[in-house]
């Protein structure tokens, strides 16, 4: 672990995926669109370990039932008050429809409908990742979206269905990997293609979803997760820490890095987190950066653009000269973790710097809006003229001519 002045400190260049992954997850999909089940089955096989049926890619309700009754009542409740909260934010978030005149005569207004059908990935690993079942599938349930599909590696655990029973998706199938994102774009005989693909996963997951975004709809390359602290008091220090630990927990290429211009923090901090690398070895990638004033401390997060920001200091000043973060978390009562799993908030977020130039995924990322234009008779008298001489510009003769016709019928 490093300590750097600001001066010294070089932001990493995104890294892209290495072109041999490319390679190979590219003959995964051509397989998969070739050979359908019979490719899943095999790759599931090979990189899972597991040998499947066809008849068994398919989670019966039955499963899913039975995992959802084998639940304690506290863990059902724990579930269920974070769907309600989950649910509350994202239908403050859906937009309202409108209807605004531009011109006299002249009306446009807007239309709301979501995707037909989304497919969510669910990372296998060591923990059940129940949450990216709620903060995925939560969304599109409040976009209405008909029909939402689960993939995940087939390793999973019975938490897993259990959310699915209880969200009401009849669709989970027990495959990972770039073979399930194949699928989920191109569709086998078990699993029919949807219309977009959401969720984070490794780097050939992410690689197969960059590939296949020609065809279907995505929702954002997925990195490494990110933390970024900006405090500037030593106070409650192992706090602080703490809070480094659970994001490094999360892979082994997380990235944890303090911002302060506290060098007594800074020195508790590395010597805390010291004497948990063996546990936790990609605390040896963080890093604690030593800066001047707020505006060092600024300008060095929006250009690191962090998947997570904790803001702890005493007013709230900081948090105006931020542009550039996937999440906010702020106060020494916000740690990261609780908006992983129960403030309400989504943490699938940009990383890799994408905070630059996209959101947290949210019911908008279901819905698609539709144009509706009316003009009046006088609402064409109004605007025609303008259209006409624009069309003229640009040469184009019949678009010229489909208004004139109805400008020489609509002259008193």
């Amino acid at each position: 672990m490093k300590i750097l002045e600001y001066y010294n400190y070089k932001p990493e260049l995104l890294k892209e995926i290495p072109e041999e992954i490319f390679e190979k997850v590219k003959k995964i999909i051509t397989d998969v669109k070739e050979r359908g089940d019979k490719a899943l089955l095999e790759y599931t096989e090979k990189f899972d370990g597991i040998k499947l049926s066809k008849d068994e890619i398919k989670v019966s309700l039955e499963e899913m039932k039975e995992a959802f009754e084998s639940l304690s009542e506290d863990v059902k409740n724990s579930i269920l008050n974070s769907i309600n909260r989950i649910k509350k934010y994202q239908e403050s978030l859906f937009p309202k429809p409108f209807k605004i005149n531009t011109a006299e005569g002249v009306s446009i207004s807007v239309r709301y409908t979501s995707i037909p059908s989304i497919g969510i990935y669910v990372p296998g690993g060591a923990s059940p990742y129940i949450s990216t079942v709620l903060m995925a599938t939560i969304p599109a349930k409040v976009a209405k979206v008909k029909r939402c599909v689960i993939t995940t590696p087939p390793k999973f655990s019975k938490e897993i269905s259990a959310i699915a029973y209880m969200l009401q998706i009849n669709e989970v199938y027990r495959i990972g990997g770039a073979q399930a994102i194949a699928a989920l774009a191109y569709g086998t005989e078990s699993i029919k293609k949807v219309e977009k693909i959401v969720g984070p996963g490794n780097v050939y997951v992410t690689a197969a979803k960059i590939l296949v975004s020609k065809d279907v709809a995505i929702d954002m390359p997925a990195g490494p997760s990110e933390l970024v602290i900006y405090a500037e008091d030593s106070e409650d220090y192992e706090w602080l820490a703490m809070d480094m630990m659970a994001q490094a927990e999360h892979d082994i290429r997380a990235k944890v890095i303090l911002i302060t211009p506290n060098i007594e923090l800074a020195n508790k901090i590395k010597e805390y987190l010291e004497d948990y690398e063996k546990e936790l070895p990609s605390l040896s990638n963080a890093l604690i950066i030593l800066v001047k004033n707020r505006e060092e401390a600024a300008n060095l997060i929006n250009e690191i653009a962090p998947e997570h920001l904790e803001i702890i200091c005493k007013d709230d000043e900081f948090l105006n000269m931020i542009e550039n973060a996937g999440a906010i978390f702020i106060g020494k009562y916000s740690p990261t973790a609780i908006g992983d799993y129960t403030a309400g908030s989504n943490h699938i977020l940009p990383t890799m710097g994408w905070a630059k130039k996209s959101s947290p995924l949210s019911v908008l990322d279901f819905l698609k809006i539709t144009e509706i234009i009316e003009c009046t008779k006088e609402g064409l008298k109004s605007i025609g003229k303008d259209a006409i001489i624009l069309a003229k510009i640009e040469k184009m003769k019949y678009h010229e001519k489909s208004i004139s016709i109805r400008m020489m019928n609509n002259e008193d």
